[in-house]
């Protein structure tokens, strides 16, 4: 019998030749390897290029005005209301950065400026309380001028960016009373059924009232932010009397109409939807922190009812369905009441200046009441070295 050698060698040179091609293939894999890791590394730094917005050019803002006398006077006094706003290099063209940094990682070494908390009963039981902060120094021009504050949404005087305005503005002469929406701090029961709502005015006209009680000669400063923009806008607007004694308004970052941002804040388009929820998460723990006072059962209001509250107040994901579920039962006089994009504000005195000053990376509606606001002017240009 022949011996089988041939197709033996032949399996062994197959095996050698494969060992062989795989030496002689692998000298190439570190350079595929490399090319995943480049390609990797380009698509981050793209991500990042536009997460940061890195590519958005800065440019001067965009002013809309009447143009009247007053008006030019304004923005020749205070250029700074003209110049090309450069945001901080990093972080500062992304608006989504900023949220996560300042909003819940805070600020570095923010300061502690020291108040006493006042307590206001209203009309329907309610106790409204703002916290008043006297000026560290003398202010430029040698007046008693205080600031009149109103959070945003949910807010109140212990948040980290009211502490850091507030400690700039005693540091620079200027009192402060800054209310802390009805429910928001979580120190401090409610003594009626009802809590902050998106336009009731009441807890700040008392704030203010207040004020003018305690400081006849202080003249007023009006600051208001987000949802508190809407408010302090409105209270303005209601009646005259509000106006007396009022330097200017200052709304930042206002949200105008609560009822055409609706569509708006369920959209995805620039994570809108995933801040929605996350301040109906915020809302939703505030109500649930007072669900005792809130939902107390009484005649008017029977258990199914309240169970039935409970219910969607616990499903609900966007504030839009908390407000039609919760909010507009414990205060419907005051159920979105806000002001719409142009400002129409029946009651405001004729002489009124509203300038809106828009930057690519930020918003700001400066509102004069009078010719008192030349003294504001004059503020600023000797407060500011840009405006001089």
């Amino acid at each position: 019998m022949i011996p089988k050698f041939p197709a033996f060698k032949n399996k062994w040179h197959t095996a050698q030749d494969f060992k062989m091609n795989s030496l002689m293939e692998t000298p190439e894999l570190p350079a595929v390897f490399d090319g995943v890791k480049l390609a990797a590394v380009a698509a981050v730094l793209y991500i990042i290029v536009r997460c940061l917005n890195l590519k958005s050019p800065t440019a001067p803002p965009d002013l809309i005005y009447q143009d009247t006398p007053l008006s030019r006077f304004l923005l020749k006094s205070c250029s700074l209301l003209t110049k090309e706003y450069i945001p901080p290099l990093i972080w500062g063209k992304s608006g989504h950065i900023q949220t996560a940094l300042y909003g819940k990682m805070g600020r570095v070494r923010s300061p502690h400026p020291y108040g006493l908390r006042k307590y206001l009963t209203m009309s329907d039981g309610a106790t409204a309380t703002f916290d008043l902060f006297e000026p560290l120094a003398e202010n430029c021009i040698r007046e008693d001028i205080t600031m009149v504050i109103c959070p945003g949404i949910a807010n109140h005087s212990e948040k980290q960016y009211i502490r850091t305005f507030v400690d700039y503005s005693q540091k620079n002469g200027y009192r402060c009373a800054v209310l802390n929406h009805l429910g928001a701090l979580p120190t401090i029961e409610l003594t009626s059924p009802r809590m902050f709502t998106y336009g009731c005015t009441w807890e700040f006209g008392a704030m203010v009232n207040y004020i003018r009680k305690t400081y006849p000669q202080s003249k007023l400063v009006v600051v208001g932010f987000s949802l508190g923009g809407n408010i302090v806008c409105k209270y303005l607007g209601e009646n005259q009397t509000n106006q007396e004694g009022v330097l200017c308004c200052v709304s930042v970052c206002q949200g105008y109409s609560a009822l055409r941002a609706q569509e708006t804040f369920m959209q995805w388009d620039q994570c809108r939807r995933f801040y929605n929820f996350l301040m109906a998460d915020n809302l939703k723990k505030i109500i649930l922190s007072h669900r005792h006072t809130l939902f107390a059962e009484s005649p008017k209001k029977p258990q199914s009812l309240l169970e039935s509250d409970l219910s969607r107040l616990h499903t609900a994901t966007s504030l839009m369905q908390i407000d039609d579920s919760i909010m507009r039962y414990g205060h419907q006089e005051a159920h979105l009441v806000t002001l719409p994009c142009h400002l129409d504000l029946p009651e405001m005195e004729a002489a009124v200046i509203i300038i809106v000053h828009i930057t690519p990376n930020s918003f700001l509606i400066l509102l004069f009441t009078g010719l008192s606001c030349l003294l504001f002017v004059r503020l600023l240009k000797m407060n500011l070295p840009c405006c001089k």
